[in-house]
């Protein structure tokens, strides 16, 4: 039997790179698309020379073509530092790669998911935040660039769906850690560990009493492959994350404690339209998937903890 192909766009990057080699190993021919703008090529040297995985050179931006089975659409900055600091490309990746996928679909029959995330909820007032809750964003703020460049994508993706019947998967990411993270990314996982490891004190922004719900990578791959295998006609769009919510001040002194490090924990403003509490509802990943989080805080910050030390995988392809 033909082997699946699958085109992986952000392959380079932090999940994209996961994914990668999930797929590998499950018997998938991967093309991995990635233009490495935040993508790193040692992130999925492993797979480079193995004959089902294909690396491209490519920003979405531009169409792209290729015989393709499914695609996973992961292309895009993820972290504030990043977007922020080019929030015209953030956006056109957003929207113009969301068109360029879509119309490959369109074109190749494939299924095509779109790795939404939870900053469409914008800082929410509701909580925690379910799939039918529209979000409250700050069109013109400084995250907004990212925020809506996601929410215009999952407008394309279900109007796509409707007009010309591309089979669609919208899945909503929420904060997501693990081993490939680049230590200087800017998310706060990353930060808080690279900082306890070199005895820095530790940046907590505002009083540290806001909240986030942090969920292993490797749960997040899982929760991702089911989606888009799913038969049932689901399109989503479904949340994926992990309902434990924790403040980010516990979290900092975790941290420390686990990577039994002399920092200081020191505050500083919070960044404009941070949210302020983060916690998905899963029910319907639940229902729909079978899925939830397997991985909790602890475990999942014991194994990211020590591939910053080592700053190897552990589970090569």
């Amino acid at each position: 039997m033909m082997k699946k192909r699958v085109l992986v766009t952000g392959g380079a990057g932090f999940l994209g790179a996961h994914l990668c080699r999930r797929l590998i190993r499950k018997g998938a021919a991967v093309i991995c698309l990635d233009n490495l703008w935040t993508g790193r090529m040692d992130n999925i040297r492993s797979l480079a020379a193995h004959p089902d995985f294909t690396f491209v050179r490519h920003d979405v931006t531009e169409p792209f073509y290729a015989e393709t089975d499914q695609i996973y659409n992961l292309a895009c900055p993820a972290s504030p530092a990043h977007y922020q600091r080019y929030p015209v490309e953030t956006c056109k990746t957003s929207v113009l790669g969301a068109i360029n996928m879509l119309e490959l679909a369109k074109r190749t029959g494939a299924k095509v998911l779109q790795a939404s995330t939870s900053e469409v909820y914008g800082d929410p007032e509701q909580h925690p935040q379910t799939e039918v809750y529209n979000g409250c964003v700050n069109s013109t703020g400084i995250r907004a660039c990212y925020d809506e460049g996601k929410r215009a994508a999952e407008a394309l993706f279900f109007d796509y769906h409707r007009q010309y019947g591309v089979d669609i998967k919208v899945m909503r990411i929420f904060n997501t850690y693990g081993p490939g993270m680049q230590p200087g990314d800017g998310r706060v996982i990353p930060n808080f560990i690279t900082q306890a490891l070199a005895g820095r004190d530790i940046t907590v922004y505002g009083d540290g009493k806001q909240t986030r719900s942090f969920c292993y990578v490797d749960d997040v791959i899982e929760a991702m492959i089911r989606l888009m295998e799913a038969e049932n006609g689901f399109t989503g769009p479904v949340n994926v994350g992990n309902p434990c919510e924790c403040t980010v001040g516990m979290l900092a002194e975790q941290i420390i404690a686990r990577t039994q490090s002399g920092s200081k924990v020191v505050f500083s403003p919070l960044p404009p339209d941070d949210p302020k509490r983060r916690r998905p509802d899963i029910g319907l990943a639940q229902r729909t998937l079978g899925w939830k989080p397997l991985i909790g805080l602890e475990e999942g910050l014991e194994r990211t903890i020590a591939y910053y030390r080592t700053g190897a995988w552990t589970d090569d392809a």
